[in-house]
């Protein structure tokens, strides 16, 4: 049917968030109180960057290896990554992030602390205390375990798109299967698996939001901080959206960017 193709069709869109995002930086510069929000609540981004970047790369690391346990040839091993897969998909981010910081995190303290009781009885270690597993990395900790249930469904949809034939003409010259996974059947998988694994990665930053409500000093904290302090809602608030969609729509716009680039490849 007619119509322009998507390489010839100008971004309207991107272009005018470009202009509204130039005219919102402008006025919240000429601004005093814009400013000074703004500078109170940017003193979050390091932490929500750290969130982010800290989950999603271990989310990845868990996500691959529950993919693969859910590939392999054992019925057990399939049956168990079913198994953590739906039930952590079941569970929502949020009640995830209280169950670990406040049930999970005395769990593992208090196993740790058994574990390790003939060492602690020799002097070789202190007791482990609650409040030494730091909320942060308790809410790292529940946003990796939530996010690599995802994380592992685009692993296995993307490893088995690869063409079967290529992985036998694979055994037929005497690979190993690591080497058929590491030569053959992973940089294939890349491309499938990259566009719906950005996604993932632009939608944890949004959820990392949710570590707000354990006190962890990220962009939304400190909105809040602010806010309760000063009443002004509004100006905070718009700030606090303002610094995610500049963080989220750079994300998205690098991605498509990586995918491109990965597709010229291929083609050539």
């Amino acid at each position: 049917m007619g119509g322009p193709s998507p390489k010839a069709e100008f971004p309207w869109w991107l272009a005018t968030a470009a202009v509204l995002a130039l005219v919102a930086a402008l006025f919240i510069a000429a601004s005093d109180l814009y400013a000074q929000v703004f500078a109170t609540v940017a003193k979050g981004i390091g932490i929500t960057v750290f969130v982010t970047v800290v989950a999603f790369a271990m989310a990845s690391i868990i996500g691959l290896g529950v993919a693969l346990m859910g590939l392999s040839g054992s019925s057990w091993l399939r049956q168990i990554a079913r198994f953590y897969v739906e039930i952590i998909r079941g569970v929502p981010i949020l009640v995830l992030l209280f169950w670990i910081a406040f049930a999970g995190a005395p769990a593992f303290v208090a196993a740790w602390n058994a574990l390790t009781s003939p060492l602690q009885n020799a002097g070789y270690l202190g007791e482990l205390l609650v409040r030494d597993v730091s909320l942060l990395w308790r809410a790292v900790m529940a946003l990796t375990i939530g996010y690599s249930a995802f994380i592992s469904e685009v692993f296995r949809a993307g490893i088995q798109a690869v063409e079967k034939g290529q992985i036998e003409a694979a055994k037929a010259l005497g690979l190993s299967r690591t080497q058929r996974f590491r030569l053959i059947v992973f940089p294939q998988a890349i491309r499938t698996i990259l566009p719906p694994l950005g996604n993932d990665f632009v939608a944890l930053v949004k959820d990392s939001s949710l570590v707000s409500v354990l006190g962890v000093a990220d962009i939304t904290q400190m909105g809040k901080i602010y806010a309760a302090g000063s009443f002004r809602f509004f100006e905070t608030y718009s700030i606090v959206a303002y610094i995610y969609l500049i963080l989220t729509v750079g994300l998205s716009l690098a991605l498509r960017a990586l995918e491109r680039r990965l597709r010229h490849q291929h083609e050539e």
